[in-house]
């Protein structure tokens, strides 16, 4: 009686090899296929990062040991942001029309990308970790649609976090930080009204 190839273990292994050719070599369509959905899916999420993040900031990390990497990781998370390395030609692919857009420039050699949706606290997490590190060197990046270089990172670094501008304008307006929160992710016109009653109390 011959036997159903659907219980027969070697189909399956033939199956998983059927992309081979006579010769022995991968079917090169396939593996490409393959690649090619892989890639798309890489520029897929970097735009999506690209898109999203209040500041991106780029850096050399030639050297940083996984150790030393990982701790940026760690840094980056405490922080509320993240640390990725991708190739420098998807990430320039995934950077066409978004508002960060000008940090393709430097976007060469062996390039750590660390952003996050707060606009201040990648660059703090990036420009602290650069002094103590020279492994890790900053290149520049962007606060939106604004390009910063080396100096404008670390200039941006000192600048308030949000949950330090809200703990502050709440501090000043005596009211709690949950409502200043709601109100600083609002409209503008709403900002501009606290910023303004903030600097009414400073006068008085």
């Amino acid at each position: 009686m011959a036997r159903d190839p659907e219980l027969d273990p070697k189909r399956e292994a033939e199956d998983r090899f059927s992309k081979l050719s006579r010769s022995g070599e991968p079917d090169h369509n396939w593996s490409e296929t393959v690649d090619r959905a892989q890639k798309e899916q890489l520029v897929d999420e970097l735009g999506q990062i690209f898109e999203s993040s209040g500041v991106v900031v780029v850096s050399h990390y030639a050297g940083l040991t996984v150790a030393e990497m990982q701790d940026l990781r760690a840094r980056a998370r405490d922080a509320g942001g993240s640390v990725r390395v991708a190739k420098n030609r998807l990430a320039k692919i995934a950077l066409e029309g978004k508002p960060c857009a000008s940090i393709a420039d430097l976007l060469t050699g062996m390039t750590v990308l660390t952003f996050s949706e707060d606009p201040v606290a990648a660059a703090k997490v990036a420009q602290d970790y650069a002094k103590e590190n020279q492994k890790f060197v900053i290149l520049g990046g962007a606060m939106g649609e604004n390009a910063l270089d080396a100096a404008g990172v670390e200039a941006v670094s000192k600048m308030p976090s949000r949950e330090e501008l809200i703990a502050t304008i709440a501090g000043m307006l005596g009211a709690p930080a949950s409502n200043i929160a709601g109100a600083i992710g609002a409209p503008a016109s709403n900002i501009a009204s606290i910023l303004s009653t903030v600097e009414d109390k400073a006068a008085a």
